[in-house]
Order: C-alpha cells, then structure tokens, then sequence
C-alpha cells in the first residue's frame, strides 16, 4: 500500500469509471496529464488490461507520456513490479496488464494491436478528427468495458475537439455548452465525463509560475485565456466582433419594422474549393445595422444547375451583385434572364470593402444562415511572421463575406471618425 497526495479537484475522477468518455480541458500546470496517468496506473494494477496512449507525432511521448508515467512507477515505489521498457517502449504490470505508445504518424502500426479497452489520447487537439475516429474502431475486447480519455489544452472553437464534444454551429448540434462546464467544473452527459481545470486547481505550483501566467493578460489576450483560463474561444483578433446571432423570425420582423430599409443581393462564385454564395442583406442606415436575412451556399455546380436553384431571383428580376472578376459567368446569367451585373473591383478593395461592413454598430444574422455564421462569427485576421495583423487576408477565404462585400458595392456606411461626417451631425442637431 502506498500513500499519494493529489490535487482535490482531480479526487473523483482518479476513481470514476461511470462513462466511455473521459473528455479534460484545461489551463497549463493545472495537472490534468498528472493524474490521467495516475488513473491509469490505478486501473491497470486493479484490472488486467491493454492501455493504449497516443499523441500525433510518436516521438513526443518519450519526454512526455512515457516520462510521466515512468516518474510515477518510481514515486509510488512500484519500480520493481512495473517494468518501463524503452525499446519498444512500453509498460508492463505483474497482472499482465500493459500501456503500448503509439502516434498517429504512424496510422500502419495501429492495425496490429488488438483487445485495447482503454485509449489516451494526450493533446488530443493535435490529432486529426479522422484519427479519432480511427482510434474509436481500435477500442475494443470481448468482455472489458471500454473507456477513452482525451485531455488537452484549449484551442479554437473551430477545432473538431470542441465541435464534437461541445458545440457545432454549422450542423446545429449542441452537446453542452461550454459555458457549463467552466462554471460547474465537472459534467457527466452524453456518456461523456467533462473536467474541467486550471492552475489555481494545482496545489503544488509555485506561486511564481501563476504570475507568470497572470502576465499573460497584458500582453497575448489569446494565450491567457487558454493557458491560464483553460477556455476554448476564438484564437486571433476577429475581423467583425459586431456580428450576432438571432432567431429568424426576429431578424424578419426587425427589417419589417424599418422605415427605409435598402435590400441588397451579393454573389461570390466558385466551384470546385470555392463554393458559390449568393446572400440577402438589409441595411437600417439610420441605426448602421446590417441584417443578415438569407443566404445560398453549393460547390461543385455548374451554372446551368444554380440558374435552376435560384430561379426565383430571375422571376422577381432581384438585382445581384456579383463579383466582377467573372465576367463570363456574369454573362451567362443575364443571357439567361437574371438580373445581375459586376461590383467595381479595384486595387485595395478587399481592405476597402473590409473597413465598410466594420462601421456597422451592429451585424444581426438570421439562424438559418448557417454558412454565414461558420464563417463569419469566429473569423479572424491573418498575421505575418512578426504577428502583425494582415487586414485584407482571414483565417479562411469566407465566401459569404465577398458576397456581402458585393451587395453592398455602391452603399456607403458612414465613418464617424470623419471628420466632414462628425461636422455634418453636428451641424443636423442644430
């Protein structure tokens, strides 16, 4: 028998069996990795089993995982029963139970191993959603039940990690809110046990390392709220931090509500990579809101097959706005009866069109425009190699911001940082 403090906040889930997921998230040095590899040791002296523990890259785990759990083996004084063996490296308990490493590098080697009833994924945020879903059908015995643990530290929202075990705006699945968690600390769902930590959870760290951590808040936002927060969220500086999300049938009455409301139609095409965005927008120019209301969304379709899906633009004879880029396509749709022509395009008019949907107060999207707010909502700038912001590139090429670009070609929101703007409302309140 052997005595081992641990942090009380990680008390019940050393011994917590209940789910088949383990899923833990947290902030550096709040010891998750510590007793993950605690439970198991745990686990496997109390039951024969096969452990498998994996990362991306194989190498890593020597001076992580394998280092870990080996430091443990020799601190609970059990280094003469359980064998850390190097080459290859794994280990080996006296009830036959073992851990087996492996990295997802190296996907060949994972057919061969067979009765696994418990997998680790450490930083599972690095591994690729098809790797989980592989290490999901390499889970398996006859008789045992079966448990994965994943632990990592935060990263962002549009990670499969988080789309999976907590929210995917796109396909409209919620699995719990995030939210929850960091309030509740620990939640059990959906055959799923949630932790959550950071380092104030860790009794053995120096205060020293807290403030370093504390620090962060001053200069890198992002990295503080991960590293000492232990939250997941949107990593970089977001292009529209206005944008909003509301039940359609407000954001219909809203723009049914406004006394001169200016409806607009942007297109952005694409095909194969690209996809081809058609948007409605309503602008309130007293308020400077943009509505977000309707949206259109497909790649890999010909013209002809798109004409055919958004036939009711050439009934009603709506005017898009389409990138002018491509003046053929545009062609095409006048010759069959739609009502469409170029936005101007010049140099510097992504930056342009950029600064123009930013002077809007607010941007209210329709929850039906999914596409929209998978694109929009977490968008965030591209920086270059000195971490500085990019302002006409983004994280991804979000097709329905140069629709929206597009339908607002000739529409102008005014810049209150102007001066003839500030000079005019004060010279109308007079």
């Amino acid at each position: 028998m052997t005595e081992k403090e641990v942090n009380p906040h990680f008390e019940d889930f050393l011994f917590d069996w209940s789910t088949k997921f383990q899923f833990l998230v947290g902030g550096y040095g709040s010891s998750k990795s510590y007793h993950v590899a605690l439970k198991l040791i745990l686990k496997l002296l109390e039951e024969k089993r096969t452990a498998l523990i994996v990362r991306e890259v194989y190498d890593t785990h020597r001076d992580s995982t394998y280092s870990l759990l080996e430091e443990l083996v020799i601190d609970l004084g059990l280094d003469d029963r359980i064998k850390c063996m190097t080459s290859p490296m794994q280990i080996r308990f006296p009830n036959g139970s073992k851990i087996i490493f492996k990295g997802m590098d190296k996907p060949a080697k994972l057919k061969s191993i067979n009765n696994v009833s418990i997998v680790w994924i450490e930083e599972c945020s690095e591994v690729k959603y098809a790797g989980f879903k592989e290490l999901l059908g390499r889970l398996r015995h006859p008789k045992l039940k079966l448990h994965m643990i994943l632990s990592t530290n935060p990263v962002g929202e549009d990670n499969w990690s988080f789309k999976h075990f907590f929210k995917d705006e796109l396909n409209n699945r919620l699995v719990l809110d995030d939210a929850d968690l960091y309030e509740k600390r620990t939640v059990i769902t959906n055959d799923t046990y949630y932790h959550h930590s950071t380092a104030d959870d860790n009794l053995f760290l120096p205060e020293s390392y807290i403030e370093q951590l504390d620090e962060m808040k001053e200069y890198d936002p992002d990295l503080y709220r991960i590293a000492r927060k232990g939250r997941f969220g949107v990593n970089g500086v977001k292009v529209l931090p206005q944008f909003e999300v509301q039940p359609h049938e407000d954001v219909e009455e809203a723009i049914r509500r406004l006394p001169s409301p200016i409806k607009r139609a942007g297109m952005d095409f694409g095909f194969e990579e690209s996809y081809n965005a058609l948007v409605r927008v309503a602008v309130d120019p007293n308020k400077k809101i943009l509505y977000i209301y309707w949206e259109y969304y497909k790649n890999k379709m010909t013209d002809d097959k798109t004409a055919l899906e958004i036939v009711e633009f050439k009934e009603s004879r709506e005017l898009i706005r389409a990138d002018s880029a491509e003046p053929k396509t545009i062609e095409y749709y006048k010759q069959n009866g739609f009502n469409m022509r170029g936005a101007k395009k010049f140099q510097g008019s992504r930056l342009q069109y950029t600064k123009k949907i930013k002077r809007f107060k607010k941007i209210i999207c329709s929850d039906k425009c999914t596409n929209v707010i998978y694109e929009l909502k977490p968008l965030t700038y591209k920086k270059d190699k000195n971490d500085v912001i990019i302002p006409d590139e983004f994280s991804i090429d979000p097709h329905t911001l140069s629709a929206i670009w597009y339908a607002l070609d000739d529409y102008e929101v005014s810049d209150l940082k102007n001066p003839l703007e500030r000079m005019k409302r004060l010279m109308g309140r007079r």
